[in-house]
């Protein structure tokens, strides 16, 4: 029976000292200078910069790394308009890895008190009340009322050529200068180029497949020697009228 005590005590003492080992380990991993936030690795961003993350995710270096909660991180750099998605993870030793999607202007419109910025999914992105230089196409034909940094637009013509424009890569999107509603079913958009070519999209409708033809018209006006007044996206295949 004494045995038996003498073997449990045992069997204690060594989960007792089994504990104190593991959590000076713990310990020493979590406040160990050698785990210590060092770096901030921003990944996908364009217009963020390492200290928007400490400032908007409220953190410091130095800060033990094991003790950042990604998930609060997370959340604060979520609720930052210019982010549309965030992932947050460690990297051992010392650095904090920041994957994000940022939210971008695609196009610009006029409302009631100057002009907004729209994100690719009708957000409201920035508001002005003098028209800057224009590195988006600018939505004319639509006057949006009421709206400030955060909203979302209603107006289902304008959302749809948002669809439009998002379709595009950049280097395209930034050789359109305008996109008018002309009426509720024709659309006109116009090149930034020195002579404006017109490209009439007409119904808001195929908008994948306009997009796409359109991209392609922009690369060929590059290179075609011949000066083009109009290209209409209406037709099966597209017409292209020269100019006189």
């Amino acid at each position: 029976m004494a045995k038996k005590k003498s073997r449990g005590r045992r069997r204690l003492a060594r989960g007792v000292i089994w504990l104190l080992a593991t959590g000076a380990i713990l310990s020493l991993m979590v406040y160990t200078p050698l785990f210590t936030l060092r770096e901030i690795k921003l990944i996908g961003a364009t217009y963020l910069t390492p200290d928007d993350i400490l400032r908007v995710g409220q953190i410091y270096y130095g800060e033990p790394l094991f003790q950042l909660e990604t998930d609060s991180i997370t959340t604060r750099l979520s609720n930052d308009l210019r982010v549309e998605e965030v992932t947050v993870r460690r990297s051992l030793p010392s650095t904090l890895e920041v994957e994000v999607v940022e939210r971008k202007p695609v196009a610009t419109i006029n409302c009631d008190y100057g002009y907004l910025d729209l994100d690719r999914n009708g957000k409201v992105i920035d508001s002005y009340k003098d028209l800057k230089g224009l590195a988006v196409p600018m939505i004319t034909g639509a006057r949006v009322e009421d709206l400030y940094i955060g909203d979302d637009i209603d107006d289902e013509q304008v959302k749809k050529i948002l669809y439009y424009l998002q379709q595009m890569d950049d280097e395209s999107l930034n050789k359109i200068s305008e996109v008018a509603i002309v009426d509720a079913d024709y659309v006109v958009a116009y090149t930034d180029m020195a002579r404006a070519v017109q490209i009439r999209i007409g119904k808001l409708e195929r908008l994948e497949e306009k997009a796409r033809l359109t991209e392609n018209f922009l690369k060929d006006l590059e290179t075609n020697p011949h000066p083009v007044e109009y290209v209409d996206f209406n037709y099966t295949a597209p017409f292209i009228k020269l100019a006189q």
